[in-house]
């Protein structure tokens, strides 16, 4: 039975990110493996941009929860 990739973090593929940039940077590399190097970056991109649109909307959700908990609060203060 084949086992189910295990997906990398958000900082694990960051960082994987990160190297590939700079072996590409470094210009040492040939045609083929620079191609294949830029759209494993690229693949990883996405994962990391909606990683962070994920989180953008959790912590957008989570401060529209509390505001509504605290603009409660005041309206009972205020009755």
């Amino acid at each position: 039975m084949a086992k189910k990739k295990q997906k990398n973090t958000f900082e694990e593929n960051l960082s994987r990110l990160e190297e590939i940039g700079k072996e590409l940077d470094e210009g040492d590399l040939g045609l083929e493996k620079s191609i294949a190097l830029f759209e494993e970056g690229i693949q990883l991109s996405k994962l990391c941009i909606t990683a962070l649109q994920k989180a953008e909307l959790k912590i957008t959700k989570l401060k529209n929860d509390l505001s509504e908990i605290t603009s409660g609060e005041d309206e009972e203060e205020i009755e």
